[in-house]
């Protein structure tokens, strides 16, 4: 993918959809301003995978611009199956940003899109900083996660 340059309207736009973001949403404005310093923005092409199933998560991503596929496959030798489609505002990867689990799919542009990109080194750095909101945030996780098994049980 390739990186861009990040403008502060960039930054504001951001900021407004994550908010509405469980894994943001309680978070305080100097707590916003630091997971900021370290958001990138990418363009991937039509074709590219941002992220691919069974590889280590280590990114966060916020739709900006295009249009994404979001497929996963039930086993090596099965053909992928398209399980949503996602477009500016949807955001994936939340799950990287506490743990270095694997992708649990693979994400690729439709066309060509713009991404807003927050590695979780970074974002753990931040709570590490912060205990309370690192304990609030693991809870969500845990919680996120029992959602992911249930559906995979079921699917």
């Amino acid at each position: 993918m390739k990186r861009l340059s990040l403008t502060a309207a960039d930054t504001v736009q951001f900021s407004k959809i994550v908010r509405g973001l469980k894994f943001f949403g309680s978070m305080n404005m100097a707590m916003l301003e630091r997971v900021l310093e370290g958001l990138q923005l990418c363009e991937g092409e039509r074709g590219e995978k941002v992220c691919v199933q069974g590889e280590v998560g280590d990114t966060f991503f916020v739709v900006q611009k295009g249009g994404l596929t979001v497929s996963v496959r039930k086993g090596r030798l099965s053909w992928s199956r398209r399980i949503a489609r996602l477009g500016p505002g949807d955001c994936f990867g939340e799950m990287a940003l506490l743990n270095d689990a694997p992708r649990n799919a693979t994400v690729a542009c439709d066309s060509v899109s713009r991404l807003f990109v927050l590695a979780a080194s970074h974002f753990r750095a931040v709570l590490d900083q912060n205990p309370e909101f690192s304990k609030e945030i693991n809870e969500l996780a845990s919680a996120r996660q029992f959602e992911l098994d249930q559906k995979a049980r079921f699917d």
